[in-house]
């Protein structure tokens, strides 16, 4: 049975993976070879979180540090250690209005603009059977 929908994923962006010490994180994945191409803050749940994306390569790891993360609020959010996979996509708008209008459960109502990376990215998430979260990322 094939009744795939009809998009352009051009590859996975990035793994994105909660930490509770964003620092302690990036002189880690520095060591494997992984060097800091942006941070950027963000906000959630009214206070401010830090992102670390670090590349190799054609791999970047989306390290992010919510506010007040203790390994006891990255349990609460109820993610595992991976939050998240991110396609890269070349339209964001059309990317959601052709997973929309599939059915996917799309948790945004609208994809969502973050001031990271040189001219800000934009992106929206669905959630999977088992509640594994796939991110739609176009970075502007």
């Amino acid at each position: 049975m094939n009744n795939a929908i009809n998009i352009t994923i051009n590859a996975i962006q990035h793994i994105g993976i909660p930490v509770t010490d964003v620092t302690a994180s990036q002189l880690f994945y520095s060591r494997l070879g992984f060097n800091k191409v942006m941070e950027a803050p963000f906000t959630d749940n009214g206070g401010t979180g830090t992102c670390v994306m670090m590349q190799r390569g054609n791999m970047i790891m989306e390290l992010y540090q919510l506010p007040g993360a203790g390994l006891s609020e990255i349990r609460a959010r109820g993610n595992g250690h991976i939050d998240h996979v991110a396609f890269d996509v070349s339209d964001i708008d059309e990317a959601f209005n052709v997973i929309s209008e599939a059915g996917f459960n799309v948790i945004e109502p609208e994809p969502v603009f973050l001031q990271f990376w040189k001219n800000g990215c934009k992106y929206f998430n669905i959630t999977g059977p088992d509640g594994e979260r796939l991110e739609f990322n176009q970075v502007l």
